[in-house]
């Protein structure tokens, strides 16, 4: 859904620099209603995360809150904020 709600509404913590990847001194804190600063885009359904692509992107906290949804699904929680609802249009 690319909403971007998760990426500026949760606090997490992040990869500061990502040519460094996931090591000491290169992690920081995002706090709550603060965008993160890998978040591109300027609008609720045309965000992306310019870290998805990187080989370490699997071990970061953001990778870990996702959801049941795979591949070609919406995120639930994207649908509902940009209001959809909760109905699962892809398993029609």
């Amino acid at each position: 859904m690319q909403c971007g709600y998760c990426c500026i509404n949760y606090a997490v913590v992040i990869v500061d620099d990502p040519s460094k990847g996931i090591s000491e001194n290169n992690l920081i804190f995002k706090h709550s209603g603060s965008p993160c600063k890998h978040l591109f885009g300027d609008k609720p359904g045309r965000y992306a995360c310019l870290l998805h692509d990187y080989d370490w992107y699997h071990n970061t906290p953001c990778f870990s809150h996702g959801q049941i949804e795979k591949g070609d699904q919406d995120c639930r929680m994207g649908r509902f904020v940009l209001g959809g609802g909760l109905e699962d249009k892809n398993n029609k």
